[in-house]
């Protein structure tokens, strides 16, 4: 065809010829322009459970080696103040996966084998508002949101599920700490059928990445948008041989670097199928540390506190995002972001329709890529239990609201399996933080603050009103029903 085309060429004009020539080469070419830029983004979201702050090297760990989230953060961008939903393992999900703080959809603490009710239909998750964009859709890991049948992930916008339905302790043989719960053994779903009962999870971290890099595997033509939510670091903590004594920080360090093992294959699965540019990939956790579990919890280290408080080490947790195509490399992001924005987020970059329900987030891609330096949403709000209002970020000031909470101070802390036991603090009074200059919130300045303290308290009252505060007897008049049974 070449030597037609040359031959042709010699027959008209020289201006003309170099015309034809160079329309032929554009033609021939121009699938290698816009090969993976056509498609939209394909989505890649792992969760953790239970991962403190400082249990990441680029956010401070030093005695536990995660080279591939330490790459990850040099290639991508990481967020310094990214709050989980809630400081408790359900409601993290429902605001992560929907765009909304938990208790404006129902879903409250962490929902166990004897809980009737899950997320209801009428929500739009995330697997279910990317499918309406022509994605494939996947979990490998735990799900959370009710296990009944109405209920799963397969329900809910997922094409594919490989995991556990709840946190991996909810079964009556809790190792070294006897019968605490009196429910069946744990249960491994494939899909919506129960294909095992687990007595040991030493191999789930490396099953769920098997699984991963399969399905990243088979839809590389396709977008697809693939969720991983490890049941570990939650207690009690499994770890298969090839990370066992690998660490510095004992078998929670070990369980660490097996995750980061897992994100460094689903990395390597996206650039071996020439995925790498065209692929969101986040990384964190649904709360902070289970401190009461001493050495076997994280660290949140300088945070204050762990998961099941509103003090920065229940909710601030490590952001890390990838995707060269738009975001930059090497980034740090100070500005506050909130779990329940990550859906408008991805929805603004790949074309989605926003759910219609009224959803709480709001996109910070432009935050994201650089081409602002300020977030949205004028300020956060910090719900815990049953739709008690603890507290409020605005700016660089967290405020919090007079509530009882838990802590370790002075406790003797739980090893090897087995907890401590909290105390209980009653906060009396409001206290105010600078937690821009004061991350481990020691200096109380609410005294020194009253205008900030004033208008936090306006935020929270028109928050009040929209979505309750159990602490003051109010019911919001936007909250919505969580599923129940049918």
């Amino acid at each position: 065809m070449m030597s037609r085309l040359l031959s042709a060429i010699t027959q008209v004009p020289f201006f003309l010829s170099i015309g034809v020539l160079c329309l032929f080469l554009r033609c021939k070419e121009a699938p290698k322009e816009t090969e993976g830029i056509s498609k939209p983004p394909n989505v890649v979201l792992i969760f953790t459970d239970d991962q403190g702050y400082n249990d990441v090297g680029v956010y401070g760990a030093d005695d536990i080696a995660t080279p591939h989230l330490d790459q990850m953060a040099k290639e991508g961008t990481i967020l310094t103040s990214y709050y989980s939903a809630q400081a408790v393992c359900s409601a993290s999900r429902a605001g992560i996966l929907t765009g909304c703080y938990p208790n404006r959809i129902g879903i409250h603490n962490a929902l166990g084998p004897g809980n009737t009710h899950g997320i209801n239909a009428s929500e739009t998750t995330l697997a279910e508002m990317l499918k309406t964009q022509g994605y494939a859709t996947a979990i490998f890991g735990k799900w959370h949101l009710g296990h009944q049948k109405e209920f799963l992930p397969t329900r809910h916008g997922f094409d594919e599920w490989f995991g556990i339905p709840y946190s991996n302790d909810m079964w009556p043989y809790h190792p070294q700490q006897g019968p605490v719960f009196n429910f069946p053994d744990l249960p491994l779903y494939e899909n919506e059928t129960v294909i095992d009962t687990l007595e040991e999870q030493s191999q789930l971290t490396t099953q769920i990445t098997e699984r991963s890099v399969d399905f990243i595997n088979r839809n590389k033509d396709n977008p697809f948008f693939l969720y991983v939510p490890h049941p570990q670091p939650h207690v009690p903590l499994f770890v298969s041989d090839k990370f066992k004594g690998k660490s510095n920080r004992g078998l929670y360090g070990d369980v660490i670097m097996e995750i980061d093992w897992s994100v460094g294959q689903i990395l390597t699965a996206l650039k071996a199928n020439g995925l790498e540019e065209n692929t969101i990939v986040i990384f964190t956790s649904d709360n902070g540390p289970w401190l009461s579990y001493g050495n076997h919890a994280g660290s949140a280290y300088p945070l204050r506190e762990g998961k099941g408080t509103a003090w920065e080490g229940g909710q601030r947790e490590p952001f890390i995002i990838k995707y060269p195509k738009l975001i930059p490399s090497g980034k740090v992001i100070a500005e506050p972001v909130m779990a329940i924005d990550i859906l408008p987020t991805i929805a603004e970059e790949t074309g989605a329709s926003l759910p219609k329900n009224i959803i709480d987030g709001k996109s910070v891609l432009k935050l994201l890529t650089g081409e602002t330096d300020t977030g949205p949403q004028e300020a956060y709000f910090f719900y815990y239990r049953v739709n008690e209002l603890f507290g409020v970020r605005y700016g660089k000031w967290k405020l919090y609201f007079p509530h009882r909470y838990r802590t370790m101070d002075g406790m003797e802390l739980g090893k090897d399996g087995l907890p401590g036991d909290y105390r209980m603090i009653d906060m009396e009074e409001i206290e105010l933080y600078d937690v821009q200059n004061d991350v481990s919130e020691t200096n109380n300045v609410a005294s020194k603050h009253p205008e900030i303290v004033a208008k936090i308290k306006l935020l929270a009252n028109d928050m009040r009103s929209r979505l309750g505060d159990s602490l003051l007897e109010l019911e919001g008049t936007e909250t919505r029903e969580a599923g129940q049974m049918e």
